[in-house]
């Protein structure tokens, strides 16, 4: 049984699903599971395995969903009674449980596959993210080119794109080979609920797209939310140079860092 449980949460993970695994690591008293019972919860409360039901198992789904949201770990003490503070249960035991969340890894996806993409997809891996590249030409998406991609989206970028999930995980970096084939991907990808939009180009590339959008009723404030032109002022302008600086911008968003030196001035003691 146990095992069975463990190979669905390994599948829910490599599906991109986020789940939370909540085990009973230490049992005292009357408890409705024993030690190392485990349960697994998905985003929207549904549950795999049991650790004893009731309101218990009730407020450990409730925890876990908490958990997931949060993207944390947390360990819990559960008195099993009637006393000030429990679940007023009648087992009368203490559970101890510990939840566990698997996030959900991060998209990149690239769209356009030339020189800047490569060494971007080459971070993207380093750094641990689930690489799409979508590009049209045959040439720019195949396996010899990006050995390592988790996804090739060779074909129409209009069609390829409006038929891709894209959620708050996503990151989506618009690098293709002209400005018309990178408005049109930027429609596609608007108002989708991606984490970040970026788009390659020069300020007055960058106008023109969005003046076009804007007479065509996109909303301005939602075309503000677009990082254009793309990436940190770090210097440098090869295809190497850019693609790091909008890796890092990619996770100054995603880390909720912050843009500056970590030198400070030493302390003399």
């Amino acid at each position: 049984m146990e095992h069975k449980l463990l190979e669905e949460l390994t599948k829910k993970i490599k599906n991109g699903a986020k789940a939370a695994l909540a085990i009973i690591t230490k049992i005292s008293g009357s408890t409705p599971r024993i030690e190392g019972s485990m349960m697994i919860i998905s985003e929207d409360g549904t549950i795999q395995g049991t650790i004893g039901g009731g309101i218990f198992e009730s407020k450990i789904i409730s925890e876990a969903k908490k958990c997931m949201a949060e993207g944390k770990n947390k360990s819990y003490h559960f008195k099993l009674n009637d006393d000030e503070g429990s679940l007023h249960m009648q087992c009368g035991g203490e559970a101890e449980v510990f939840i566990k969340v698997f996030n959900t890894q991060s998209r990149l996806l690239i769209v356009g596959g030339g020189h800047i993409s490569l060494k971007l997809y080459l971070l993207g891996k380093m750094l641990g993210y689930y690489t799409v590249i979508f590009d049209d030409r045959e040439e720019f998406c195949n396996h010899d080119r990006f050995p390592e991609a988790d996804e090739l989206q060779f074909g129409d970028i209009k069609e390829k794109l409006r038929n891709y999930s894209i959620d708050s995980n996503s990151y989506i970096v618009i690098v293709t080979r002209g400005h018309e084939n990178d408005e049109i991907a930027l429609k596609e990808v608007l108002n989708r609920g991606a984490c970040y939009i970026g788009m390659i180009g020069s300020i007055q590339k960058t106008n023109y797209i969005m003046n076009n959008m804007i007479k065509e009723g996109y909303d301005k404030d939602v075309l503000e939310k677009v990082y254009a032109p793309i990436g940190l002022e770090l210097g440098g302008e090869t295809p190497e140079d850019i693609a790091l600086s909008i890796m890092a911008e990619i996770q100054i968003i995603k880390n909720q860092g912050k843009l500056r030196h970590m030198k400070r001035s030493f302390v003399i003691s």
